[in-house]
């Protein structure tokens, strides 16, 4: 009887021993890291003949290894727009475009693997004098950030007073 009693003890330690204690956790470092880059000048006021368009606090935001340094996602441009109907008509916002220059004027593409993200729909009307407000979250091509290329950038506001216009304004930048 005493050795069935030492032997389910001797296995309750056993069991304890083998089950009951957790295996270390190793923390692993990260291997990616945000980076913030400030758009210079970081706010730009374009005006057309109907419109005024404020883009203030641009900044620059990748991921980028911190082995390597190297971006290892398509950066993306950040910040705040504002529109202001500056017409005697009504106008109803379509689509908001941007293009990326470089030094010489040519249009920095994007890779065949990058994303694109563009600025997401207005679709308001605005009343004469009526202003829109919204945030900025679009994605620019590596190469604007990789080489330094990035010198102006285009932006195409579309929208409908009585007959569809497009006005395309250009605002200087570069990323630093």
């Amino acid at each position: 009887m005493r050795f069935i009693k030492t032997f389910i003890i001797i296995g309750l330690i056993l069991a304890v021993g083998l089950f009951g204690c957790t295996p270390e956790n190793k923390s692993v470092a990260p291997t990616q890291e945000e980076v913030t880059k400030d758009l210079v000048p970081p706010k730009a006021e374009v005006k057309g003949s109907a419109f005024l368009m404020e883009l203030s606090d641009l900044k620059v935001v990748m991921t980028v290894n911190i082995a390597s340094k190297e971006v290892v996602e398509t950066p993306s441009l950040k910040g705040k727009i504002k529109i202001t109907n500056k017409s005697k008509d009504v106008m109803d916002i379509k689509d908001i475009t941007l293009e990326y220059l470089n030094e010489t004027g040519k249009l920095i593409p994007y890779k065949a693997d990058e994303k694109i993200s563009k600025v997401s729909p207005f679709w308001k009307v605005l009343q004469p004098g009526e202003v829109a407000e919204g945030s900025l979250d679009v994605t620019l091509p590596l190469n604007a950030i990789k080489e330094k290329s990035l010198r102006k950038i285009d932006v195409s506001l579309v929208y409908v007073p009585s007959p569809l216009k497009r006005e395309k304004l250009s605002l200087s930048g570069k990323v630093e």
